[in-house]
């Protein structure tokens, strides 16, 4: 799983994470479903859908070691999203990303955390590595969270790599142990994966 470049169809242009078999096949594409327009007075103002086109479908991979989630940097502040995924049966989330100075040091951690602890999968995140020179400076700090929102590995904010070693038996472990799925009120609330709705493209 790549992070995300422009990819250009017709006269649109999407926000796009590609995904490769060890092969190196082209087996998925995500593109970006939220657009980050945002403005915080007297620090950053960012208008992506002046450029961007919001992508119109979930991605979730089948991986011979099961299946994984994909989302784009802002996709990981939608709850629902990683929601519908755990249901689709993804057992690990991943998304690029590049949050800002001012939204990294609070948000970039303690969203991975959130997504990670609500659906009990692993969560894992990359960033590029912060250039102060750039005219968009990334907090940059790659992370894996496991499934009980402990910070399996993590970088700074500087290049590098990171390694984790990630046992998703740990998924069914926590799932076992603390059976949120079937400890919901469907008769109180639900959530609805538009896929299953009639004449919904997939």
């Amino acid at each position: 799983i790549g992070g995300s470049i422009p990819e250009r169809q017709k006269d649109k242009l999407y926000n796009t994470c590609c995904v490769f078999s060890p092969e190196g096949s082209l087996i998925a594409k995500h593109r970006k479903v939220h657009l980050f327009d945002i403005d915080i007075p007297g620090k950053i103002a960012f208008k992506e859908s002046d450029t961007l086109t919001a992508g119109d479908k979930l991605t979730v991979v089948e991986t011979k070691y099961g299946k994984i989630g994909v989302g784009i940097c802002y996709d990981l502040r939608f709850p629902e999203m990683a929601m519908i995924y755990a249901k689709r049966g993804a057992k690990l989330i991943v998304y690029p990303g590049a949050f800002n100075m001012v939204t990294g040091p609070v948000h970039w951690q303690l969203l991975q955390q959130a997504r990670a602890l609500d659906n009990q999968l692993f969560v894992a995140t990359c960033s590029p590595a912060r250039d102060e020179k750039a005219s968009y400076t990334a907090w940059g700090h790659s992370t894996v969270v496991g499934p009980f929102a402990e910070v399996v590995a993590s970088a700074d904010h500087k290049p590098g790599i990171v390694y984790a070693d990630i046992d998703l038996k740990q998924v069914e472990e926590r799932r076992l142990n603390m059976p949120l799925t079937k400890q919901k009120r469907a008769d109180l609330y639900d959530l609805q994966d538009c896929r299953n709705f009639v004449g919904f493209k997939i």
